[in-house]
């Protein structure tokens, strides 16, 4: 039995045109090659199976060659036949992830030093370099900053953020995108072709799809479909094999949400369980093809990695959908699937997201009831209008039937008392009267877009001048008692008392209060202390009128001066010299008995 090779070795690019996807490296190492600008060391980063190591092979291989094509190897000569028998001396390659210690890293400081025989240049790849331990790193910094003339280093990992800064500053950096999903079908293609397997387009967008931007993940599953379905690739069985919903299950579930038919899609959910997935895999798929949906409607379909038949599925099925409902599905599936992963009963949670979907696309169908008709303006002439409105407001067309006979009402004649007075009554000059009720109509408008609280904003402004007013006459009606000044006086200690226990932060101000007439003569040491002063003085002058028996108004006459009170000892040679002021006798016991401060 023939050795079996698995596609992603035996179809690994050998030269730079044939590697996939990632035109912006390949060009510039080749213009590198033929220019011999080649520098000392490099970094290949990106995802996996995105060629990496392939495209460090092959560059090492190249600027070996004896007899180059341009920038590609010949295949022929001694350096590239033992390449591709696996022997060469001038290409070594390291594993960090198993070789990451002091040690690894001072042997192949040794290896670097061993000129080669054959070729110009040894190359050291290094791979998932960022597993080398810290100590490693800085036994390298050296060595890579200043190798040897043939010395050059390649390395590769998939987590840049891990390597130090160091190192960084040391190498040419180059990111790997993401295999594209075109790129990933056509070289699938390609491999199914030279292995004689017949396909449908869906089985390879499927594949392509499922490995997520990686081509060596690709062609595994390549081979496990092939293992599977044999030389035809099916698109059912593909699905089969690679444990994921075929596109028809999203697309039929979608069309019974677009129909409102909750049921349908339920028992499609139920069937997709039965099969053996989580309905978490089921909401992360169809948030997915919603939002492919969404994509396929404009000019944003180039977001859409599909080829062939799939894509045009997709154009058909956005045409029928509404933005509105796409954007509705695609928030309801996102918070679920938030909700999921916590929830005791996911099926229910996959279900209810389900039905709220189907609800939006049955709101497509039903029509507007009465009271989503817009509202039609009142007509000007008021007095009959607000009676008749309300039962006219649902059918639409009377709106505009009204405003048709209000200018014909001077032709009925039935109501004389009220249309009479109103036609007789211009030809007198003593008439003009009548135009003024006309501003209350207009003043009727303001009034009916009542506020939240219920009343109008004029209403409320034309309250707050009237209290306004009302405050100023009140404020100039006051009383003076001509006894305040004796009043405040007697009651200074009650005062200050009350400030100290209600208002202690008032008290430096309190203390040194003064008083002249019927105000209080305050002096603060801050602004600050001013403005809660100010802020509280309704509240103080009640309570000080109250305590000192005053019949009157009083009022805060405030000053900025300086804080004038003697600073507290803070310092035990300060406290001891304010106590010996204060009692000299503690001075004389401290002499006689020979003490210290300490």
């Amino acid at each position: 039995m023939e050795n079996f090779i698995v596609s992603a070795r035996k179809y690994r690019p050998a030269t730079f045109a044939s590697v996939v996807g990632q035109k912006h490296i390949t060009s510039t190492l080749k213009n590198a090659i033929e220019r011999g600008q080649l520098a000392h060391a490099y970094l290949f980063c990106g995802p996996r199976g995105v060629g990496k190591t392939t495209c460090a092979r092959i560059f090492a291989k190249a600027i070996n060659c004896l007899n180059p094509n341009g920038a590609e190897a010949c295949n022929e000569c001694e350096s590239c036949r033992t390449f591709n028998e696996n022997r060469s001396l001038n290409i070594h390659e390291l594993d960090a992830a198993s070789n990451n210690s002091v040690d690894d890293i001072r042997n192949l400081i040794e290896q670097v030093r061993v000129i080669p025989q054959v070729g110009r240049y040894s190359v050291f790849i290094i791979d998932e370099v960022h597993m080398l331990s810290q100590q490693a790193f800085n036994a390298f910094l050296k060595t890579l900053e200043e190798p040897p003339a043939h010395a050059i280093f390649i390395l590769a990992t998939t987590e840049k953020h891990k390597i130090i800064p160091t190192i960084l500053s040391r190498c040419q950096i180059y990111d790997f995108n993401r295999i594209r999903m075109e790129d990933a079908v056509e070289y699938l293609k390609y491999i199914a072709a030279q292995e004689g397997v017949a396909y449908d387009e869906e089985s390879l967008n499927l594949i392509a799809r499922k490995a997520d931007g990686g081509m060596r993940d690709a062609l595994s599953m390549f081979d496990k479909a092939v293992s599977f379905c044999g030389s035809t690739l099916n698109f059912k069985d593909v699905a089969q094999t690679l444990n994921v919903l075929d596109y028809d299950t999203y697309f039929r579930i979608t069309d019974s949400l677009l129909e409102g038919n909750y049921v349908d899609a339920l028992l499609c959910f139920d069937r997709v369980l039965a099969a053996g997935f989580a309905g978490q895999l089921f909401m992360a798929g169809l948030c997915q093809h919603m939002r492919d949906l969404l994509m396929a409607k404009g000019p944003a379909i180039s977001l859409i990695e599909f080829t062939g038949t799939l894509l045009e599925r997709y154009r058909t099925q956005a045409a029928r959908c509404e933005v509105d409902f796409l954007f509705g599905a695609i928030a309801i599936l996102t918070e679920a699937d938030g909700r999921i992963r916590q929830s005791s009963n996911q099926r229910l949670t996959v279900e209810l997201s389900l039905m709220k979907i189907a609800n939006l696309g049955q709101k497509k169908k039903i029509e507007p009831v009465e009271g989503d008709y817009p509202l039609p303006e009142l007509p000007q002439n008021a007095p009959a209008a607000p009676a008749r409105q309300p039962s006219q407001v649902p059918p639409a067309p009377q709106p505009a039937v009204q405003p048709a006979p209000q200018p014909q009402q001077p032709r009925p004649e039935t109501p004389p008392q009220p249309a009479q007075p109103q036609h007789a009554q211009p030809q007198p000059a003593p008439q003009p009267a009548q135009p003024q009720p006309a501003p209350r109509p207009a003043a009727q408008p303001a009034e009916t877009k009542p506020l939240i609280s219920g009343r109008s904003l004029a209403s409320l402004l034309g309250e707050a001048g009237t209290t306004a007013a009302h405050t100023a006459e009140n404020v100039a009606e006051r009383v003076i008692d001509p006894e305040s000044e004796s009043k405040l006086a007697a009651a200074r200690n009650d005062i200050v008392k009350y400030i100290n226990e209600q208002r202690p932060r008032f008290i430096v101000a309190f203390e040194t209060m003064r008083f002249e007439g019927n105000a209080i003569l305050l002096t603060v040491p801050t602004d600050a202390l001013r403005e809660d002063i100010e802020h509280s003085s309704v509240e103080l002058l009640t309570n000080i009128a109250r305590k000192a028996g005053i019949e009157g108004s009083l009022e805060f006459r405030i000053t900025l001066g300086a804080d004038n009170r003697p600073m507290r000892p803070i310092k035990l040679e300060d406290r001891i010299r304010h106590i010996e002021q204060k009692n000299p006798l503690v001075l004389e016991l401290k002499k006689s008995l020979e003490l210290e401060v300490e």
